[in-house]
């Protein structure tokens, strides 16, 4: 493709991206498809020959969109947030034109250093303690690989030195809620604890983490001559936004010499609203911390916001540095490839950086805001009718809730009256939830935070639940 041509695709493909954002609205949120109809209706071989930009955009409308779920849609309600903006789609652009490959400051001076910035905006943001550093990571699922990763690796030096334990590795435990995170589980099996290892500690009434189980089930572990290594604390949870109360968990942490890392992935942007700080209260005992701009701060998929304070523990874990990778300015500058997993790295930090520049923190909290005001309106539809339940506290911008037991119905039945009424809701394509299940009850979540979403949007998606149950 000639410049020229692509400047001319460029301007069109701008000008549909923005029409797109204007009539997301219009189009049906999830696709009239079945499993295999879009790749039955692809060539199975490769074009021979090379086709015009109109015919890939064609190609693209017909094809490709009819089977796309559209997550910026102002009526999708399901999971959290993926959240796109204009001003992170614009910088998304500029790394894509500028190609750059992020691993160290030499390969980008510029993109390194500006991540250094922005992951200190967002610590302030957060009023996160000055002794925190941050790194981009792709997922809060590799940034958790990378927590336990670390902390296997401080807990081993720590105990075969103390105790001169041999195999110390296979004797580590991990301690988590649970309405914990699948990654949890994954980043234990990854990282050589074993899920044999994994402790799953007993929630409260509200889900949240109990810390007097927590510290019950160390003491039984040392008992039995076990290594307590990492405690993955959850600041509001998949299932229901439950917060673990991190102060006493961080002490029970501190006492026994135990990594704590804390999963904030969707609830760690409410931090920038000061009414909001106190779902961190404690977070100063967290030795990681790691929540995802890209799920409700706009800034699009993939980011997030790693936290560590022991730099050089990270380092050790992941520093790796053949003689091709050596430059002259490694002594004193931060080289990102050894900060994580991946060795290429992307300039994730310019959408970062052009998000927070175009909104301003005011601008941000003030959506934020709104969002979990509109969430507790939700909360109070909820209870002014008699037909349904909350399922859970409100803290943020979720809502758990469903259709209560009729006289005479087991909870089998309420299940599946409950998941006939989403099928029912979602079947409409005007709007998208997703469930859960919170102590074995089938539960209906409406997570409001896209970034189209409007108060009229959230009316008339209970208006159209309510008038489903009718």
């Amino acid at each position: 493709m000639e410049i020229n041509e692509f400047r001319r695709a460029g301007h069109e493909l701008v000008d549909w991206m923005a029409d797109y954002l204007k009539d997301v609205e219009r189009l049906p949120i999830t696709p009239d498809v079945k499993p295999g109809d879009i790749r039955r209706s692809l060539p199975a071989s490769p074009p021979q020959a090379a086709e015009p930009t109109e015919q890939l955009m064609n190609d693209f409308g017909r094809l490709i969109l009819p089977g796309m779920t559209h997550w910026g849609h102002p009526g999708f309600f399901a999971y959290f947030p993926s959240n796109a903006s204009p001003p992170s789609m614009l910088a998304e652009m500029l790394t894509a034109a500028l190609g750059a490959q992020c691993m160290s400051w030499q390969t980008s001076p510029a993109a390194t250093e500006l991540e250094q910035v922005t992951m200190e905006w967002l610590r302030q943001m957060l009023a996160l303690p000055e002794g925190f550093t941050g790194v981009i990571q792709d997922t809060s699922s590799t940034a958790t690989l990378v927590a336990l990763l670390t902390a296997r690796e401080r807990a081993t030096g720590f105990a075969a030195a103390i105790h001169g334990l041999q195999g110390v590795e296979r004797r580590l435990t991990v301690y988590t809620s649970r309405e914990r995170h699948s990654s949890v589980d994954k980043a234990v099996r990854l990282a050589g604890y074993g899920i044999e290892s994994l402790r799953l500690i007993d929630l409260d009434d509200a889900y949240a983490m109990r810390p007097d189980a927590l510290e019950q089930a160390i003491q039984a572990d040392i008992a039995q001559g076990l290594v307590p290594a990492v405690v993955v604390a959850t600041t509001g949870t998949t299932g229901s936004t439950a917060i673990d109360p991190l102060r006493p968990i961080g002490e029970i942490c501190r006492r026994h010499g135990i990594w704590l890392h804390v999963d904030a992935s969707y609830a760690g942007t409410a931090a920038i609203l000061p009414e909001k700080r106190w779902i961190l209260d404690g977070v100063e005992f967290a030795d990681s911390f790691v929540f995802n701009p890209h799920k409700w701060m706009l800034v699009n998929f993939d980011c997030s916001a790693y936290f560590v304070k022991d730099v050089d523990a990270l380092l050790r874990t992941f520093s790796a540095s053949p003689e091709y990778l050596r430059t002259a300015h490694d002594a004193e500058v931060a080289n990102f490839r050894d900060w994580g997993i991946q060795l290429g790295r992307r300039f994730r930090a310019l959408k970062l950086w052009w998000v927070i520049k175009s909104y301003g923190v005011e601008g941000l909290q003030a959506i934020i805001r709104r969002n979990c005001e509109w969430a507790e309106s939700v909360a109070g539809w909820v209870r002014a009718d008699s037909r349904f339940e909350l399922m859970a506290p409100v803290p943020l911008g979720l809502v758990c809730f469903r259709l209560r037991a009729r006289e005479g119905e087991d909870e089998a039945e309420v299940n599946e009256r409950n998941r006939e009424l989403l099928a029912r809701v979602n079947a409409t394509r005007q709007v998208y939830l997703s469930h859960t299940a919170l102590d074995g009850r089938y539960t209906i979540r409406m997570a409001i935070g896209a970034r189209a979403t409007e108060f009229r949007h959230v009316r008339e998606a209970w208006a159209l639940i309510a008038a489903t149950v009718e």
